[in-house]
């Protein structure tokens, strides 16, 4: 397994495990919704990985963007979510496959009205370093 999905997959894993972020999208975090999707949901979005040993270990800093997609009528909902992972996922200890998580943090948050005037976005960026065990 790469260094990304073993990352990816630890964050869906804490996300799914937080009784915060269960209360607002129950298990619906995927990685390409179903067509017939039910609102709120979480998607994973980008992944961007670079190398960055400075040791004697393999290490990579990870930029990972999560996404809120909410139609309750305003950003309430989106907001709630953003601050729920937000609360589990910065500075977290991730059980990462295979790696050893150095850190991992917010590095911000933005939600706003997507394009279709009827559903709110909310983005939620990550940083992370791993380096092999």
């Amino acid at each position: 397994m790469s260094a990304e999905t073993a990352l990816a997959a630890a964050i869906r894993v804490a996300a799914l495990d937080d009784a915060g972020v269960q209360a607002i999208v129950a298990d619906r975090f995927y990685d390409e919704p179903p067509p017939d999707v039910v609102f709120p949901y979480l998607t994973l979005g980008r992944v961007e990985s670079k190398s960055i040993d400075a040791s004697e270990r393999e290490a990579l800093e990870h930029g990972v963007t999560l996404h809120v997609w909410s139609r309750y009528g305003g950003r309430a909902e989106a907001l709630d979510a953003i601050a729920a992972l937000r609360g589990c996922l910065h500075n977290a200890g991730l059980d990462v496959s295979g790696r050893r998580l150095v850190l991992l943090f917010v590095q911000f948050a933005d939600v706003f009205r997507s394009g279709d005037g009827r559903t709110t976005h909310g983005v939620l960026r990550l940083k992370a370093i791993t380096e092999s065990e």
